[in-house]
């Protein structure tokens, strides 16, 4: 082999050793997405996230996904994305609520009327409005709502519930935060908050005397193992945002940007109508299981609660106007 042979042969060694090393680092510059819930993995919003959005990002980034609350407690995950140790979660606005009180409005019982009018609110200028109430204050990017199901009242015993005024004295499981504290006080139980993952030992040793999730939730966690009745109050249409620190939304590309936000939009689209069918089937599951499940006086409940709401301290801290731009949608 000649001395011109030999340093092409050396020169091509070294391009191949460069390119072998430099894949596993390519590999590495993926950005990592850290994402917290504390719901179970196999709910239909776990499943969105993991079996969906993952799926449509993994080309771009790297994402761990932790759910039951196997990585951040029920209500530390907004101060985690703020301090950068988390980068997405899946948060009601009453833990928005906490830190900017205008979310609150978002919580209020029996203002969003079902699954379409929650999307039609994040289409419209409304939505447009709490985005940038999410940025600018909180410092997260409002990717998607997400539909969880209605909530209604699930108790222990066998006292007829008609109206707020037989929730008196009721000690209803309520997450912690003013807002979810507010709402439980405007159906006209009295409020006590624990952590989701302490429900079914509440009501099973009688700390607590009831609780209030959509019916996919307590079918999932089996309280219906531990309760006697379900009362199809409607207080409150659940949903969580599908919230992205905004320091790594704003370090990305606009294609990953629109990437991220496609794939969010598509995983939700599923799970919200997931989440649709199961309701549909529910009250019969729960009948079965021996619940006693029936419709109270839920016009009794709203005029309740829209006076409660009205007086409290939070209604004060509603963006201006919102209440009726979402009431007109």
């Amino acid at each position: 082999m000649g001395l011109l042979s030999t340093r092409r042969a050396a020169l091509a060694a070294v391009i191949g050793l460069g390119l072998a090393t430099a894949l596993p680092a390519l590999a590495q510059d993926k950005p990592t997405i850290r994402f917290s819930d504390v719901t179970q993995a196999d709910a239909p919003r776990s499943r969105a996230v993991s079996d969906i959005f993952a799926k449509e990002i993994e080309g771009d980034f790297t994402f761990e996904g932790y759910f039951g609350g196997t990585l951040m407690k029920q209500g530390t995950e907004l101060v985690a994305l703020q301090r950068g140790n988390l980068d997405m979660a899946l948060l009601p606005p009453s833990d928005l609520a906490d830190q900017f009180p205008g979310f609150s409005i978002l919580s209020a019982a029996y203002l969003v009327r079902d699954a379409a009018h929650m999307k039609a609110i994040f289409e419209s200028d409304v939505g447009d409005e709490l985005r940038k109430l999410a940025r600018d204050n909180l410092n997260v990017v409002i990717l998607s709502p997400a539909y969880y199901g209605t909530r209604h009242v699930n108790l222990r015993g066998h006292k007829k519930i008609s109206g707020p005024a037989d929730l008196a004295g009721v000690k209803l499981r309520m997450p912690g935060g003013e807002a979810w504290q507010f709402l439980g006080e405007s159906i006209g139980a009295n409020p006590v908050p624990m952590d989701y993952a302490e429900v079914y030992t509440g009501l099973q040793t009688g700390a607590i005397d009831g609780q209030d999730n959509p019916l996919p939730n307590t079918q999932q966690m089996k309280f219906y193992e531990v309760t006697d009745q379900i009362v199809l109050t409607g207080h409150n249409v659940g949903f969580g945002l599908f919230l992205m620190r905004a320091d790594l939304y704003d370090s990305l590309t606009p294609e990953l940007q629109t990437k991220i936000r496609d794939a969010a939009a598509k995983a939700f689209e599923w799970s919200d109508a997931e989440y649709l069918r199961q309701e549909a089937e529910l009250v019969e599951f729960m009948k079965k299981q021996g619940l006693e499940v029936y419709t109270p006086d839920v016009d009794a409940f709203r005029t309740y609660s829209n006076e409660k709401y009205l007086a409290s301290p939070l209604s004060r801290n509603w963006p201006e106007g919102m209440l009726e731009r979402i009431n007109a949608l």
